[in-house]
C-alpha cells in the first residue's frame, strides 16, 4: 500500500493525567476539548492553519477576559481524537504518516477545521487532495481500503466526493482489466503486490501473474451492501462486463453476508417469545438490514437467461421467505426460476414456508413458479397438415420458405419440450419429498401433479410413488379422497414392477388395483410370448383406452433417491394371480357397501371398462382360459 509523510520534525505529545499536552518551552494557551480528551495546545500553530479554530478562539468566552487560556469544545469533530491529533501534528510541523486506512478520516477533520489553501499555502486539505487523487486512487487496493472506510464517515464521504470518486475508479479498474489477478485486494494479502502510485504494475512477483476472472468480486464483497450496489451499479452500466461474472459476483458476495440469515432469523423470534422488547428491536433491525441486503442483490441480477444458476436462484428464494422479503421480489424471483426451471432439484425446491400455515414447505410459491414455466411456450407443433387433394402440387419457393421457418420453429419449441420432460421428472420428485408432510391439503398435492401436461410423462412410475407416500402419510383419507387422488395416475404408464406393487398395495382404491390387473395381464399376455395375439374383445378393449400391449412400458426409474421404507421391492411379493382371494375379498365389500348405500350394483363405469362381468373370478377366469386355449393351439 501507499502512503505519505508530512512534516519532520519529532512527535513531543505526552499525556499527564488523561491530558494530551505537547513538550515546548513556551506554555500553552489553548485547551480544546475533543469527545473525552482534553488537549493543552499553543494558539499560533493551529490558528494560523485553521480557520475554525480562528472563528470559534474570537468566539470563546475567556477570550476577553483576563484568562491567560482559550477553551474550545468541539463536541461533534469528525475521526475522533486520533483525526485531531493528526491535524494538530501537520500544524506543529511533526511527522505524521498517511494511507488508505485514514486519509478518509484526516480529509474530513481538515475540512472541519477549514485548513485550506485561503488560510494558507500548501496547507493539510492541498496535501491530502494531491496524495488521494496521484496514488489512492491509481491502486486498487489503496481505493478499496479507502472505499471501505467510507462507512465510518458516510456524510462528510459524500460531500467531499471520496464516496464517488472511489466508486469510478473501481469501475474503471474492472473495465479495463477485467482479467488481471495482480489488481485484487485478495490476492495482495496472499502475498501479491499492487499497482503503484503512477499506475504501474510492480515487478516483485510479475512471474507469478495469472488469470482469475472474478479476481474483483473477492474484494467488493467485503463491502456494505449500499457501497457494494451503487459499485456493481457503476460495473453493470457501462456494459463491458459478461453477465455470468456478474451473477459470479453476487453470489461470492450472497455467500459472504447470507449464511448468517436463519440464525438471525431464530434470534427474532425468540426475541418475539421474550418480554424483553429491547432485544426484540435489535433483532428486527438486524432482519431489516438483512432484507435490504437481500433485495438489493435480486435488484442487481442480470436480466440475461443463465447469468446465474437455478439452485442460486431458489436459494435467494428461500431466504427471501426465511427474511419476508417484498412480494415484488418474490414475484422476480420466481419469473427468473421459471426461465431455467430445468437446473433445479428436487431438493431446491423444497422452501421452507415462513408463513403463519401449518405445512412444512411452502407449495404455493412452487406452484407459481410451475405456472411462469408452463406460459413460456407451447407443446412441440406437429407437421403442418397436408393437403386433401391426393395429389402433391408444385412448391413455390415462398412456400418453401414458410416451411424453412416452420422446421426452426419446431426445432425452438423442441427445446422448451425437452425442458418440460425434465420438469416433469423434478415435479414428480418433489411430489414424494412434500408427499410426507401430514399437514398436506390433498387439493395442493392433486393442484401440483395436474399442472405437469400428460405428455411430459413418459411413465407414472415415480408419480406413483408419490401418490403412495402420500396414502401412507395420510391414511385417514376417505374412499372419496383417494379416489380423487388416483384419478391423476394413468396405470397404462406404469411398469411392471410398479404394477407389481400396486396390485398389492392395501391403500388404493378397488377401482386402481382392477385397471392395474387388467392392463398388466394383457401386456403380460403378449410379451410373455404364449400367444401370438390378442383376442378380439380384449384388443377393442386396449384400443380404447390407446394401449398398445406389443410395446412395453419404460423400466421403472432408479435415479430418484427416496426413503428406505418407501422404495419397493419385486422380491417376495406374489403374482397377481395370488391376489385374486383379496381382490373378490375387495369387490365383496365394495359391493356390500353399494347396497347399503341403495346402489344396488357396481357402477356400469367399472363394468365397461373390464367389459366383462365384474365377478373377479369370472372377469380373470375367461381371461386366462382364453390365453391358455390360444397357447394350446400353437
Amino acid at each position: 500500500m501507499k502512503f505519505m509523510k508530512l512534516g519532520s520534525r519529532p512527535d513531543t505529545f505526552y499525556t499527564t493525567e488523561a491530558v494530551r499536552s505537547v513538550s515546548s518551552e513556551v506554555s500553552s494557551d489553548l485547551i480544546i476539548q475533543v469527545k473525552g480528551s482534553r488537549y493543552l495546545l499553543h494558539k499560533f500553530p493551529l490558528l494560523s492553519k485553521c480557520l475554525r479554530l480562528q472563528r470559534l478562539s474570537v468566539e470563546s468566552p475567556d477570550s476577553s477576559s483576563t484568562q491567560p487560556q482559550s477553551f474550545i469544545q468541539l463536541s461533534d469533530f469528525p475521526g475522533g481524537v486520533e483525526a485531531f491529533e493528526l491535524c494538530a501534528k501537520f500544524c506543529y510541523g511533526i511527522t505524521i504518516t498517511l494511507s488508505a486506512y485514514n486519509i478518509v478520516a484526516a480529509r474530513c477533520a481538515a475540512e472541519y477545521l477549514q485548513m485550506s489553501e485561503d488560510v494558507e499555502k500548501g496547507n493539510l486539505i492541498y496535501k491530502l487532495e494531491v496524495f488521494f487523487n496521484s496514488c489512492i486512487l491509481h491502486g486498487w487496493r489503496d481505493c478499496s481500503v479507502t472505499l471501505q472506510t467510507t462507512k465510518l464517515h458516510p456524510m462528510w464521504s459524500e460531500d467531499l466526493g471520496i464516496t464517488s470518486r472511489c466508486i469510478d475508479s473501481i469501475a474503471s479498474k474492472v473495465l479495463a482489466h477485467p482479467f488481471k489477478v495482480s489488481l485484487s485486494h485478495s490476492q495482495s494479502r496472499r502475498g501479491r503486490d499492487d499497482v503503484s502510485c503512477n499506475g504501474t504494475e510492480s515487478l516483485r512477483h510479475s512471474s507469478k501473474l495469472g488469470t482469475k476472472s472474478n479476481w474483483w468480486a473477492e474484494d467488493l464483497a467485503e463491502l456494505g451492501i449500499d457501497l457494494y450496489w451503487r459499485a456493481m451499479i457503476a460495473i453493470k452500466s457501462a456494459g463491458k462486463v459478461p453477465s455470468n461474472l456478474i451473477g459470479d459476483a453476487l453470489k461470492i458476495y450472497a455467500s459472504r453476508w447470507l449464511p448468517s440469515i436463519s440464525r438471525a432469523r431464530g434470534k427474532a423470534e425468540r426475541a418475539a417469545k421474550s418480554s424483553e422488547s429491547d432485544d426484540s428491536d435489535s433483532n428486527e433491525e438486524v432482519g431489516s438490514k438483512h432484507r435490504l441486503l437481500l433485495e438489493s442483490i435480486i435488484s442487481l441480477l442480470p436480466m440475461e437467461k443463465g447469468a446465474v444458476s437455478c439452485s442460486f436462484l431458489l436459494k435467494l428464494l428461500k431466504a427471501a421467505n426465511i427474511l419476508n422479503a417484498s412480494s415484488s421480489s418474490k414475484t422476480e424471483l420466481a419469473r427468473r426460476i421459471a426461465l431455467q426451471l430445468e437446473e433445479a432439484s428436487a431438493n431446491d425446491l423444497l422452501i421452507p414456508n415462513s408463513t403463519g400455515n401449518s405445512t412444512i414447505f411452502d407449495v404455493d410459491i412452487v406452484m407459481a413458479i410451475l405456472e411462469q414455466f408452463m406460459m413460456q411456450g407451447q407443446s412441440p407443433p406437429t407437421s403442418p397438415p397436408r393437403s386433401k387433394l391426393g395429389f402433391e402440387r408444385r412448391r413455390s419457393r415462398s412456400a418453401e420458405n414458410i416451411d424453412i421457418e416452420f422446421q426452426e420453429s419446431r426445432r425452438s419449441s423442441s427445446a422448451s419440450h425437452s425442458s418440460k420432460l425434465k420438469v416433469a421428472k423434478i415435479i414428480d420428485n418433489y411430489l414424494q419429498e412434500i408427499a410426507r408432510d401430514v399437514n398436506l391439503p390433498l387439493s395442493k398435492f392433486i393442484m401440483i401433479a395436474e399442472a405437469i401436461p400428460d405428455f411430459a410423462r413418459s411413465d407414472h412410475d415415480d408419480l406413483y410413488r408419490a401418490i403412495d407416500i402420500y396414502l401412507k402419510a395420510h391414511q385417514d383419507l376417505n374412499k372419496s379422497e383417494r379416489k380423487r387422488l388416483c384419478r391423476i395416475l394413468d396405470c397404462k404408464k406404469l411398469s411392471m414392477e410398479a404394477c407389481m406393487h400396486a396390485a398389492q398395495n392395501e391403500l388404493l382404491p378397488l377401482r386402481v388395483v382392477v385397471q392395474v390387473l387388467f392392463f398388466e395381464q394383457a401386456r403380460a399376455a403378449t410379451s410373455g410370448g404364449k400367444m401370438t395375439e390378442l383376442p378380439p374383445n380384449i384388443k377393442a378393449l386396449l384400443a380404447t383406452h390407446g394401449i398398445d400391449p406389443s410395446r412395453p412400458t419404460g423400466p421403472l426409474s432408479t435415479t430418484t433417491s427416496v426413503h428406505a421404507d418407501d422404495q419397493w421391492s419385486v422380491s417376495g411379493l406374489k403374482s397377481p394371480k395370488s391376489k385374486i382371494p383379496t381382490l373378490r375379498m375387495k369387490l365383496a365389500e365394495a359391493d356390500d357397501m353399494e347396497d347399503h348405500d341403495g346402489i344396488g350394483r357396481t357402477p356400469n363405469k367399472l363394468k365397461s371398462l373390464c367389459a366383462i362381468p365384474t365377478r373377479p373370478k369370472r372377469m380373470f377366469s375367461k381371461l386366462w382360459s382364453i390365453n391358455r386355449s390360444a397357447s394350446e393351439k400353437n
